[in-house]
């Protein structure tokens, strides 16, 4: 199946709004429908086909420059990316088929291709964006590969060769071995090295393959780790041995060549806060290097790309000796990096993906001459990747749906490079990169200053996310120092503010009050707390507003662990309940600390069915609709629609209003709760106060029925929830015998609006209709329980 999309306006190229101008020759624009053919060397040439093979961020900051010069964009997905957005803002996107992995299909990338004509290719980053197989298969079918080539490809892929490379071409080196076959010879040559050492899978990226070893036991122990690693990841499974520097310095040189050797650098970046190797925050220029070292830094990149006859956009990467300030050859990069961004930021906003395209694809575009090429290179740029990943669960990464999405885009020297937006499904099948949040400032206090004010401005709710954590790191101490060592996050501490839910309990959900009342008219359900009393004492209890969200639980209560330090009240129907073993007092708030559980175990009946649970701050899930209640039935609001399972990490809000400790006074229920304390000589037996009608006799019901209708006891039905509670009782008698044109039975109506609380006759049975019920319906209605006495339904129980 193909599906074609059309863009009525080709999307304009993101700029940075920096002071920085480029001194880079314009290029020819598109017409508004990017259909426009470009006048090459005064005649008309029609467009190229640009096939972006990736996803993504990435293939739409590829589609945003492509559409702008007027290319036919053409966007490929898989079934969990039909809604993407890099589908709708391609001219044409090819559906590839349920298989999550086609991405890395390269037959079947290489047939659609193919088949519809396309004249190049952009791989982009990760997936194929580096393989030297797929890159020669689609040079081989007489299509444009935007990139270095597959011998670049293939020559740089294997680290001991790119080493052999820099050697040669005068860069300096770590000392390092060639590739060992055994553990044995990895032992050897780490001793003669010397300790410590990194173990280095040759075809290796992204910390994967790399183990960094101290002694002779951990280099045995990870040898054949890092051969399995690379096998499996990278389809080879040479290892060579690395020397490792304990204080570096992770630092980048952007470099673009045209494959004649000639090359040139867009200057370093400073990629040294990583988490297992994977890059955290980019900046630029780096803080570390003195001018006269950047130019030296720079100058080693361009030596090397050039001795590599080196095409297309490249990253150098290099490790610096914080003491020493040497300098050694790491790896180099053979695509588009991540980063670049803050790159084309401080050059005067460059395109380095317009640069790709004019070097090969110059019978469209203007020609790109790296001779000529000039960029005025100014001020300071600050990248932070956003991942939808947990750090309460040592940064797992987490599917799910999105419910709020904000960037302050609003912002001078802001931009954001993504690709989610609200209601974005975060499918497990790809990276857990979610957004790239770019900053640009003329110095680097200004930059880091504006960092956080950008961070301060988004907002990501629904998925478990990094945004917290990177708030704490732009504000740690070191990082303002420009202190980032490739080891900063050992010695950075950060505190989550999440309840982990380790078990969920029997139907626990979040809820606020009132709920979606204002859309009941439209058939939405106001959802919120089925004892709406007991939720707003939790919220007070805490010194939360009546309308933060809280956990609602029936019968059984779930066990959950905080992350961070919270006042938590418990409310409701009493429930066996201890904090790391110790009993905790029910209708009172109490001090929970960092790292305690709180299991909350089985009701006791004779109190209710229901407990809440509220946390200062309340739980800070998105607001749907206008609440942030769950309604479990539609799959939406709350925690991703549903009931909470095991594992969920549920947001604490801001705390807005400092509360101590304090409980409920003795006898507050009897005294404060409620219009009719009216006692039944059966302890179990509820009473409620409720207002006649809509639909009272004798229209409907005898005299009598109405009589034993308020008189008699009615029993809960095993058939009762969120939606409605049933009850067994007395049959009632009828002054009709049909509903007319309603029905067939006496209880039918014409369909009218329902109301929480109505009391509902379907059939000869009454339900009472609760906060997950119908807004409309055709049966009668006797009596309304009035709202103040809701909350006693929402605690009966079988």
């Amino acid at each position: 199946m193909v599906t074609e999309y059309t863009t009525p306006e080709a999307a304009p190229g993101a700029t940075a709004n920096g002071t920085a101008k480029s001194a880079v020759s314009s290029v020819p624009d598109a017409t508004a429908n990017g259909t426009a053919k470009a006048a090459v060397n005064g005649y008309q040439k029609p467009a190229p086909k640009l096939m972006v093979c990736n996803r993504g961020e990435i293939a739409r900051r590829v589609i945003r420059t492509a559409n702008h010069h007027g290319l036919e964009t053409i966007a490929i997905y898989t079934q969990v990316d039909a809604l993407a957005p890099h589908v709708r803002e391609a001219k044409q996107a090819i559906y590839l088929g349920t298989n999550p992995r086609d991405y890395t299909n390269k037959e079947k990338l290489l047939q659609v291709a193919q088949d519809w004509g396309v004249d190049a290719i952009h791989p982009g980053y990760g997936f194929l964006s580096e393989n030297e197989e797929f890159c020669s298969a689609v040079e081989a079918a007489g299509i444009t590969w935007l990139g270095p080539t597959a011998k670049t490809l293939h020559d740089f892929a294997l680290k001991h060769v790119a080493r052999e490379i820099a050697e040669k071409a005068g860069v300096p080196v770590l000392s390092g071995s060639g590739l060992v076959s055994t553990a044995e010879d990895a032992v050897a040559a780490a001793e003669a090295i010397g300790y410590p050492v990194l173990l280095k899978a040759t075809g290796g990226g992204g910390g994967r393959g790399i183990f960094l070893c101290y002694s002779k036991d951990e280099v045995l122990s990870q040898f054949h780790v890092s051969q399995k690693q690379g096998e499996q990841f990278f389809g080879n499974s040479g290892v060579f041995v690395e020397k490792f520097i304990e204080k570096a310095h992770h630092i980048e040189v952007q470099m673009f060549g045209d494959g004649q050797g000639n090359v040139v650098h867009l200057g370093e970046r400073e990629c040294s806060i990583q988490r297992r190797h994977q890059k955290v925050l980019e900046e630029t220029p780096s803080p570390l290097l003195t001018d006269s070292q950047r130019e030296e830094l720079a100058a080693a990149a361009v030596r090397l790309g050039a001795a590599a006859h080196y095409r297309s956009a490249g990253t150098v990467e290099f490790l610096v000796d914080e003491d020493t300030k040497k300098f050694y050859f790491l790896e180099v990069n053979t695509r588009l990096q991540v980063e670049h961004g803050i790159t084309e930021m401080v050059n005067g906003n460059v395109d380095i993906v317009e640069w790709m395209l004019r070097l090969q694809l110059p019978q469209f575009l203007a020609p790109l001459d790296l001779t000529t090429c000039t960029t005025e290179r100014s001020g300071w740029s600050i990248e932070v990747r956003i991942n939808g990943e947990n750090p309460a669960k040592d940064f797992q990464p987490c599917p799910g749906t999105l419910g709020e999405v904000k960037f302050p885009t609003e912002l001078d020297g802001v931009r954001v490079d993504s690709w989610i937006e609200a209601g974005t499904e975060i499918s497990p099948y790809y990276d857990s990169l979610l957004a790239k949040l770019m900053v640009y400032a003329p110095t680097r206090e200004l930059a880091v200053k504006k960092m956080k004010q950008a961070l301060a401005g988004t907002v990501i709710k629904g998925v478990p996310n990094n945004v917290e954590f990177l708030q704490a790191l732009v504000e740690d101490p070191r990082f303002a120092l420009g202190d980032t060592t490739t080891k900063f996050l050992e010695g950075f501490h950060f505190t989550p503010r999440v309840v982990e839910v380790v078990l969920p309990g029997l139907q626990t959900t979040v809820q606020d009050w009132p709920g979606r009342t204002q859309l009941w008219h439209v058939g939405v359900p106001p959802s919120g707390p089925m004892d709406s009393l007991h939720h707003r004492l939790a919220n007070a209890l805490v010194g939360n507003a009546s309308d933060a969200a809280a956990l609602e639980f029936g019968l059984t209560g779930p066990t959950l662990k905080f992350h961070c330090d919270c006042l938590v009240a418990l409310t409701g129907a009493v429930f066996d309940a201890s904090l790391d073993g110790a009993p905790v007092t029910w209708n009172s708030s109490f001090l929970v600390k960092s790292g305690q559980e709180l299991k909350i175990g089985q009701v006791d009946s004779s109190t209710g069915v229901r407990g809440y649970l509220a946390v200062s701050g309340g739980v800070d899930v998105p607001l749907y609709l206008g609440s942030r209640s769950t309604f479990p039935n539609g799959n939406f609001g709350g925690y991703q629609g549903r009931y909470l399972r095991p594992g969920d990490s549920l947001p604490v809000g801001p705390v807005t209003a400092v509360a101590q400790p304090t409980s409920l006074p003795a006898g507050w229920r009897e005294k404060f709760a409620g219009a009719v304390h009216e006692l039944s000589s059966d302890a179990n037996t509820v009473v409620v106060g409720v207002l006649p009608g809509p639909h009272a006799n004798p229209d409907y019901f005898t005299d009598d029925a109405v009589d034993v209708f308020y008189s008699s006891p009615y029993q809960v039905h095993y058939n009762s929830n969120r939606l409605g509670v049933r009850l067994n009782g007395p049959r009632p008698t009828w002054t009709r015998t049909d509903g007319g044109e309603g029905g067939s039975h006496p209880s039918n109506v014409h369909d009218h609006t329902y109301a929480v609380g109505t009391i509902n006759f379907t059939g000869d049975m009454p339900v009472i209709l609760m906060v997950d019920g119908p807004s409309l319906g055709g049966f009668v209605c006797p009596a309304t329980i009035v709202s103040t006495e809701l909350w006693k339904v929402g605690q009966v129980g079988v």
